[in-house]
């Protein structure tokens, strides 16, 4: 089963990695430990520098801020990760008798768990990259050349099965990619919703299969 917390992910890479100094790893860990304990806004710099064994401004004169360190660690795990990340999570999901709306409604739950576990994370990552050019150039295009190329195979899939309109893949996948991102950052950063219902996503599924609109007589 695919694992659902960044937080542990972060760790075994973080344990496999030799480039920090032995210092920024001692930091890099006390933060994972403590985040996953008491969550990110519970969390000082102060008490991480503590579990470290170093100054606090150790911490500062590497990653700036509490929020800097962080993206860093996400930094780290997006390049690391994601690409093994999406393809156990299509593997999970996918076979050969998984129609396109079985498919999508999988898909969208285990995400909606996955966020639920990494909220704090989530909501600091999307708030960061809306406001940081640097970190959008740097980390955007990687998500969107790791996950795109993924799902690009399984909508001309469900084509060729005929379950999906004759369009460009590359306009399905952006109008849906759209939807869901909208849908996902609405309700887990803006109104910090702490549950989604299992009639909400069905509504979200059949939304994008059927639309809103009536048929013209």
């Amino acid at each position: 089963m695919f694992n659902d917390n960044i937080l542990n992910e972060m760790a075994e890479i973080i344990k496999k990695s030799s480039k920090p100094t032995v210092k920024q790893k001692r930091i890099i860990e006390s933060a994972i430990t403590l985040f996953a304990e008491k969550g990110y806004s519970n969390t000082s710099t102060s008490e991480i520098a503590k579990m470290a064994e170093v100054a606090e401004g150790t911490i500062f004169k590497h990653y700036g801020t509490k929020e800097n360190l962080l993206l860093s660690l996400m930094a780290s795990f997006i390049k690391d990760f994601l690409p093994s990340m999406a393809d156990e999570l299509i593997e999970e999901i996918m076979n050969d008798a998984v129609s396109f709306e079985q498919f999508l409604k999988a898909l969208i739950k285990n995400r909606v768990a996955f966020f639920l576990e990494n909220k704090e994370i989530f909501q600091v990552f999307i708030k960061e990259v809306i406001y940081k050019e640097d970190l959008k150039n740097e980390l955007l295009p990687y998500i969107f050349e790791n996950v795109t190329s993924r799902l690009i195979n399984i909508i001309e899939l469900f084509q060729k099965r005929g379950e999906l309109i004759q369009v460009p893949s590359m306009s399905i996948l952006k109008m849906i990619g759209t939807f869901l991102a909208g849908f996902f950052i609405s309700r887990f950063v803006l109104l910090d919703i702490q549950s989604i219902r299992d009639d909400e996503i069905d509504e979200m599924v059949s939304f994008v299969l059927n639309g809103i609109g009536q048929p013209s007589q």
